[in-house]
C-alpha cells in the first residue's frame, strides 16, 4: 500500500474511533440565497435560470458562491424567497 493510501486508511480509522466516542465531526452546509430561492420555488436549475434570464452556468456560479447576482437579480431572488408562488406562477 502506498503512503497516500496508508494516510487515508489511518484517517478513516481515526474518524471511526472519534464517532464511537461521540466526537464525530459535523459539517454545516448553508445554501446561497439563489439556491434557497430556487428550492422554495421548486424549479430545476434550467427552469429557474430561464425564469431569471441567465444561463444555467451563471445560476450555478451564484449557487456555489463563485459570483454574485446583479442588483435586479438579487431583488428577484428575495421575492422568490418570500413569495415563491409569485415566481412559480411566472414559470
Amino acid at each position: 500500500m502506498d503512503a497516500e493510501m496508508q494516510a487515508f486508511a489511518q484517517d478513516v480509522l481515526t474518524s471511526i474511533r472519534q464517532a464511537k466516542r461521540g466526537e464525530s465531526r459535523v459539517h454545516q452546509v448553508t445554501l446561497s440565497a439563489a439556491a434557497e430561492a430556487r428550492a422554495k420555488v421548486g424549479l430545476t436549475q434550467s427552469a429557474f435560470a430561464q425564469l431569471m434570464g441567465v444561463s444555467v452556468r451563471t445560476l450555478q456560479n451564484w449557487e456555489q458562491g463563485r459570483s454574485q447576482p446583479s442588483g435586479a437579480a438579487q431583488t428577484l431572488i428575495k421575492v422568490a424567497q418570500q413569495w415563491p408562488d409569485v415566481l412559480r406562477s411566472m414559470a
